[in-house]
């Protein structure tokens, strides 16, 4: 896992840090370990074990023996033995975990036998480590085209520089047993260090470059799965998943791991149900177990009868073991095939509540109603009494003098009519 701070920006210079993954708050490291002992106090007189784990370039960590002149903690960048050579790394793990994590990987827990902490690495130290890690992303294409002229069936997925900068770890992936001597004398000359080369599985490089899974997150092998279990298509079918090779595997070619994640519940569940080799014998024919819908807790079985049409239908567990039951005894009960299943009750959706007590977001929407504010008496009065005029009832206006408004003209006079002859 990353620190939220290490995102690049549109430059490609990373942000927060800037570090380029070699922070020492520990967030960037992969398989991270959380040390729930770091704040326990350590009974008096208890001697504290000088075992640390450092971890290097991705995944690879080792076990140190730290001598007891030099403290270090976790996040701390130190300079170990690698003979010949020194290395540079991050420790990861101090104090007792350490001790359960070496037994869990079948580790000797006798510190005598490991490589011991040179020191506290140095600014010159750092300076160095960075600048062998720079030459790495380069080392990697030229080696790839040296493979490639040289007609190996084998592919360089990483390559990791030691701290001094005299030696490289090439990890490389192939199907076949490869002769790479003479590959290595050409690297040797070429990059000018010594060459170690390092067969991995697809797993394990997977694990070492990383990526985003189809869940979309930081894939497993990568951030924290520690140990690789055998996968097969028998976890798929437990968990009635269709055998799709495209859906199932993960970006390394193989069956995704957190199939197994949940394999244990399914198996567990399944065994309390009846058992699915049984055929159910009913009236409409004999039924064949098709597939077990443990969050429904329903068997699907396929009927069939001669002369008639295959039918599938799905039935509750116990009504299953009725059936079973029945079929013990000796008896066909009659099933209804065609019975519709009872619907089931909509979940219903939260809707918005006032809570807090404020209005809604169309309050102003609405027109204000009440009694309008007066302007002026005038108008007022004229209104009051056009409304009394027409509630009474008025006369309609005659045209001409008496009543309404003259016509004019387009001279705007009104012009005399001539004299009749």
């Amino acid at each position: 896992m990353s620190c939220a701070t290490c995102s690049n920006n549109t430059g490609g210079a990373p942000r927060g840090c800037k570090n380029n993954g070699h922070c020492e708050s520990g967030g960037c490291s992969k398989l991270e370990v959380f040390d729930w002992l770091s704040g326990v106090p350590m009974p008096a007189g208890y001697q504290v074990f000088d075992g640390i784990e450092v971890r290097f370039k991705n995944t690879r960590k080792q076990f140190y023996r730290c001598p007891p002149t030099i403290r270090v903690h976790g996040g701390d960048l130190v300079v170990v033995d690698a003979s010949p050579g020194h290395d540079v790394g991050v420790v990861t793990l101090t104090g007792e975990l350490v001790r359960a994590q070496m037994a869990r990987r079948g580790a000797t827990t006798d510190t005598f036998e490991l490589r011991t902490v040179l020191r506290k690495a140095e600014q010159q130290d750092i300076d160095r480590w960075h600048e062998a890690r720079g030459r790495e992303d380069e080392t990697l294409f030229a080696a790839r085209r040296m493979v490639h002229d040289a007609g190996l069936d084998m592919k360089v997925t990483d390559v990791e520089y030691m701290g001094d900068g005299t030696k490289a770890i090439f990890y490389y992936t192939a199907e076949e047993r490869i002769d790479f001597r003479g590959l290595v004398r050409r690297f040797s000359d070429r990059f000018g260090v010594r060459v170690e080369m390092k067969q991995i599985g697809a797993r394990q490089e997977a694990g070492r470059i990383g990526g985003i899974g189809s869940c979309g997150r930081e894939l497993c092998c990568s951030s924290w799965l520690t140990d690789f279990r055998s996968v097969t298509t028998k976890a798929a079918r437990y968990q009635q998943l269709a055998l799709n090779p495209q859906k199932l595997a993960g970006q390394c070619g193989k069956l995704k791991c957190c199939l197994n994640y949940e394999l244990d519940m399914y198996i567990e569940a399944i065994k309390s149900y009846p058992s699915q080799n049984a055929k159910l014998r009913t009236q409409q024919g004999t039924g064949t177990h098709i597939k077990t819908d443990i969050f429904q807790e329903k068997m699907w079985y396929m009927f069939k009868k001669p002369g008639t049409v295959p039918v599938m239908a799905g039935f509750p567990i116990e009504k299953v073991r009725e059936i079973q039951s029945k079929n013990k005894a000796g008896e066909e009960p009659f099933v209804d095939l065609e019975m519709v299943e009872e619907p089931s009750t909509p979940l219903k959706t939260p809707d918005y509540e006032n809570v807090v007590g404020q209005d809604d977001l169309t309050r102003f929407d609405k027109k204000m109603k009440g009694p309008s504010r007066k302007r002026g008496g005038k108008k007022r009065k004229r209104s009051a009494s056009g409304s009394k005029e027409k509630e009474q009832g008025e006369a309609p206006r005659k045209e001409g003098k008496e009543g309404g408004r003259r016509k004019r003209g387009r001279g705007g006079r009104n012009k005399p009519k001539p004299p009749a002859s």
